[in-house]
C-alpha cells in the first residue's frame, strides 16, 4: 500500500489530458483512506496500466545494473579481474591451503576449466601481492605476503607440429628468465638453462623459487597420433621437467597443470614426491563453480536470465544443472559446472553448447576407432578401476583416460566393496554434443543435417507414424558408404544407439545393450514404442522375443498406447529389410 501511495503524485502525468479532466472531477474519491481502501473503477483500470509500466520500468533498470557487472570471459589473468572489478568465484581459502600444506602438484583438469586463472591466482599470491586479494577468504588466513620469485611457463599457445617447435617456446620463456637473473657460459640445453635460472634466482633474491607450469602436456596432447614426434617431446620434457627434482632445495612451491596424465613423462616417475590431487576430496571444487557458488555468485545474473527465458530462479538453477552441472573429481566431492559454459550462459542470456563448441579433438575419435572400441559402452557408462583411467598409456589402445581427462566422462557412482568406478556423461552438453560430434565418423549424417534428421524421426514418432520412420531409417541405412559398413552386427547396433541417442534430446529414448532389455525404447506423449532389431532374423521372431521376455512389463501400468516394432536387418543388402508392428491398446 505504501509503495502505490509514494507514486500516486506521478499517475496523472502517466495519463492523457482527457483522462486526467476526468479524474480531476472525480479527484476526492480517488483514495479513500478507510479500512476498505478503494480505487473508482473507471480509474482502476488507468492505475494498474500505471504500475505495469513502473514494473517493467524497474525490471529494466535491474537488467540495466546486471549488465554493468563484468563476466569474466576468456579473462585468465588474475590481477586482471580484480583491478578491472570483474566477478570472481572466490577458491583462494583452497589456494592458501594448497601452498602451505604442500610443495610439488599436479592437477588434471578439462580445457577451459579455469586451471590457468588458478596458476595466475597462485603467481599473485607468491608475488606478495596483497591488495589483489582484499575482501576474499585467503585475507583472513595468509599474514606474512612473502614475495618470491616465480617462474610461469605457459605451453598453451603455441602449435607443436614440428619437432623444434617445443624447443623454440621452452627457450623464449628461458630468455626471458635470463634477463632478470643471467645465463651461465656453459648452459646450453634447455634443461641446463632452467636449473641454471632457478639457482640464481634463489641466489639473487635469498627466497625459494615457485614454478607454475600451464597445460604441461599440449605439445604431447598435439602429437598424440604422431608417434615419432610424440616420442622426442616426451624426451625433451623429461630432462625439462627431471630439473624440477635436482633443484628441490631451491624451490618453495611447484604446481604443474594439464589435460592428461602421461603415465611415461618423467615428471611423474623420476619426480615422485610430486603430489597429483587431481582425484583428492579436499581439491575436488578447486577449479569449477559448486551450486552454492553459482547461487552466491551470480544471483543477480540468474533473475536477469529467468526474466529472459520466462523462468524462476530456481527453473534457471535446473536448467543450468541439467546442461553444465554433473562434474565430479571424487566420489564423495561435491559436483561442479563447467564454468566456460555457466559465464557464456549468462552473457547471452540463453542456454547452448558453449564449452563444447570450442572444438573436440579429432583424435579422441581417431583413438576409438584404432582401439575398436564398443561404443555403446561408452554411451551407457563406463564401469571401471582407477588404474584404467588416471593415467594415459600411448601403449595401451584404451582412449578412456583420454576422454576422462579431456571431460567428457566424469565420475558418478563409486562402488568401495570393488573399488570400481562408473563413468558417464556430466550433462546433457557434452552427453549431445560428444553424440553428434561421433555421428559423421559412423554414419552419413553430416553435422549440419543431424537437426533435420532427428526432427523428422521424432516427429515420426510423436505422430504414431511407423511405417514413415522406418522408411526414413531404411533410406538413412542406405546412405551409407560401403566402407563405412564392415557388416558386424556391433556396427549397425552402434549406429542404431547413436540414432536413438540423438533422439533422447527432444523425447525419452533408451537404448540398451545388456541382456533382458529391449533394443530401444521411446516414450512420447501418446505412445511407448518398444523396438527389438534383429540381424538375419526375422520381424516375427523380433516380436516373439519382445513377449517371451517381458520386455513390456515395465509399462503394463502406463497411460499410454504400447506398440512393439520388431525389425530384420540383412547383413547382405546392409539395409533394414522388413518390420512389423504391433499396436497394444490401453
Amino acid at each position: 500500500m505504501l509503495e502505490i501511495l509514494s507514486h500516486s503524485s506521478h499517475f496523472l502525468p502517466f495519463l492523457s489530458a482527457k483522462r486526467r479532466r476526468e479524474i480531476g472531477k472525480t479527484q476526492p474519491s480517488f483514495f479513500d483512506f478507510s479500512p476498505h481502501f478503494q480505487i473508482n473503477p473507471p480509474i482502476e483500470a488507468d492505475f494498474r496500466k500505471y504500475l505495469l509500466s513502473l514494473m517493467c520500468k524497474r525490471s529494466k533498470e535491474s537488467d540495466m545494473d546486471n549488465l554493468m557487472r563484468k563476466l569474466p570471459i576468456g579473462i585468465q589473468t588474475f590481477e586482471d579481474i580484480r583491478r578491472k572489478n570483474y566477478l570472481y568465484v572466490d577458491k583462494t581459502a583452497l589456494v592458501w591451503r594448497m601452498a602451505n600444506l604442500g610443495k610439488p602438484y599436479f592437477l588434471s583438469r578439462p580445457r577451459r576449466f579455469g586451471k590457468s586463472l588458478l596458476l595466475s591466482t597462485l603467481e599473485s599470491y607468491f608475488l606478495g601481492k596483497k591488495e589483489l586479494f582484499e575482501g576474499l577468504a585467503i585475507e583472513q588466513m595468509e599474514t606474512e605476503w612473502t614475495e618470491h620469485p616465480v617462474l610461469h611457463l605457459d605451453l598453451n599457445a603455441e602449435k607443436y607440429d614440428k619437432p623444434e617447435k617445443l624447443n623454440d617456446i621452452l627457450s623464449n620463456h628461458l630468455t626471458q628468465w635470463e634477463l632478470q637473473y643471467g645465463k651461465g657460459l656453459d648452459e646450453k640445453t634447455p634443461s641446463a638453462r632452467f636449473g641454471g635460472v632457478i639457482r640464481r634466482a634463489y641466489e639473487q633474491t635469498g627466497r625459494q623459487v615457485v614454478v607454475l607450469v600451464d597445460e604441461y602436456d599440449k605439445p604431447l596432447l598435439q602429437a598424440i597420433t604422431n608417434l615419432e614426434l610424440l616420442e622426442e617431446y616426451r624426451q625433451s620434457l623429461k630432462a625439462f621437467y627431471g630439473v624440477l627434482k635436482s633443484t628441490d632445495r631451491y624451490l618453495r612451491f611447484v604446481f604443474l597443470t594439464g589435460v592428461t596424465k602421461f603415465s611415461q613423462v618423467s615428471v611423474f616417475s623420476d619426480l615422485n614426491q610430486l603430489n597429483d590431487i587431481s582425484l583428492d576430496y579436499s581439491y575436488a571444487t578447486l577449479c569449477g563453480i559448486t551450486r552454492e557458488e553459482l547461487i552466491a555468485t551470480f544471483e543477480p545474473e540468474i533473475e536477469t536470465f529467468g526474466r529472459k527465458n520466462h523462468q524462476t530462479p530456481e527453473e534457471v538453477v535446473t536448467a543450468m544443472e541439467r546442461n553444465y552441472d554433473g562434474y565430479h573429481f571424487h566420489p564423495d566431492g561435491d559436483g561442479v559446472f563447467n564454468p566456460f559454459s555457466v559465464l557464456n550462459a549468462f552473457s547471452k542470456l540463453e542456454l547452448g553448447n558453449y564449452w563444447f563448441q570450442t572444438g573436440t579433438p579429432t583424435f579422441l575419435i581417431e583413438l576409438l576407432q584404432k582401439s575398436d572400441y564398443d561404443l555403446r559402452t561408452l554411451l551407457n557408462g563406463i564401469e571401471a578401476p582407477i588404474s584404467s583411467f588416471a593415467e594415459y598409456r600411448v601403449d595401451a589402445n584404451n582412449p578412456i583416460p583420454l576422454i576422462y581427462q579431456s571431460g567428457y566422462l566424469t565420475i558418478k557412482e563409486y562402488d568401495r566393496e570393488f573399488q570400481n568406478y562408473l563413468l558417464a556423461f556430466p550433462n546433457d552438453e557434452v552427453r549431445y554434443g560428444f553424440i553428434n560430434f561421433l555421428v559423421p565418423f559412423y554414419t552419413p549424417m553430416k553435422n549440419n543435417d543431424q537437426g533435420f534428421y532427428i526432427g523428422k524421426f521424432v516427429q515420426d514418432l510423436r505422430t504414431g507414424d511407423y511405417d514413415s520412420f522406418l522408411t526414413r531409417l531404411e533410406a538413412f541405412f542406405g546412405d551409407i558408404p560401403y566402407e563405412l559398413n564392415d557388416q558386424t552386427e556391433r556396427h549397425y547396433q552402434v549406429i542404431f544407439y547413436l540414432v536413438f541417442k540423438l533422439m533422447g534430446q527432444f523425447t525419452e529414448a533408451e537404448v540398451r545393450s545388456a541382456r533382458g532389455r529391449a533394443d530401444a525404447v521411446v516414450k512420447t506423449p501418446k505412445y511407448i514404442d518398444v523396438f527389438e532389431f534383429k540381424l538375419n532374423g526375422t520381424a516375427e521372431e523380433a516380436l516373439k522375443q519382445i513377449d517371451e521376455k517381458g520386455y513390456l512389463i515395465p509399462y503394463q501400468a502406463d497411460h499410454r498406447e504400447i506398440v512393439k516394432i520388431g525389425v530384420e536387418f540383412s547383413a547382405e543388402s546392409r539395409n533394414l529389410n522388413r518390420w512389423l508392428i504391433e499396436v497394444i491398446g490401453k
